[in-house]
């Protein structure tokens, strides 16, 4: 299964039926990428399922629709089990970034947590996830995929965010802060803490 959000609305490519869902079920074969785009962007529906019938297949069918850019981040916790966050665009994020060219996908997640936070004495642990989400810019519809390492931290020292990207406050919370961050925050980070938790 793949899961794609759009202004905050999934788009789901299964190879299964779902039990119960209020998303429009349609099948991949008979879908119109730029049509669906248009009812997740425009008008009121929820979600969409697109059922196909050879799941790899059409996940590579649906992917050259987009210009896709590869990124890559982290979620970091500290010696006192604390989270890394970031305010920016006036929600709560974690700390990401494009990979560079001939740069790894390991190397970047480390770099980007880095630049955009100040931090330092950084280990990457395992990875994740990957999340993937739809945005329009230079007249066209890209696909970001994000793929996610847990990473810790030693260090005490002071953060630093990184202004120039516009990133206010870079800041760990607590458990207690975390749920209330992510209520304002975006649904691939909840995938990325629903997939940590279900490592533990």
């Amino acid at each position: 299964m793949y899961k794609v959000f759009i202004n905050e609305r999934p788009i789901i490519l299964t190879d299964s039926l779902f039990v119960e869902s209020d998303f429009d079920l349609l099948n991949y074969k008979n879908t119109i990428i730029s049509e669906i785009i248009h009812k997740l962007t425009e008008g009121n529906t929820k979600g969409i399922i697109l059922l196909c019938a050879d799941l790899q297949e059409a996940w590579g069918d649906f992917k050259s629709h987009f210009k896709v850019i590869s990124a890559s981040g982290g979620l970091v916790i500290n010696k006192q089990l604390e989270f890394l966050f970031i305010f920016r665009g006036g929600k709560w994020d974690l700390p990401k970034g494009r990979i560079e060219k001939g740069e790894q996908i390991k190397e970047a997640a480390l770099r980007e947590v880095e630049e955009e936070c100040g931090i330092s004495k950084l280990t990457l642990d395992k990875f994740l996830i990957t999340t993937y989400h739809i945005f329009y810019h230079n007249n066209q519809n890209n696909l970001k995929e994000t793929h996610w390492y847990e990473m810790e931290t030693k260090s005490d020292g002071v953060l630093i965010p990184q202004l120039e990207e516009g990133i206010t406050i870079a800041m760990f919370k607590n458990k207690k802060d975390t749920l209330k961050a992510l209520e304002n925050s975006y649904q691939n980070i909840h995938l990325i803490f629903k997939k940590h938790y279900q490592e533990y």
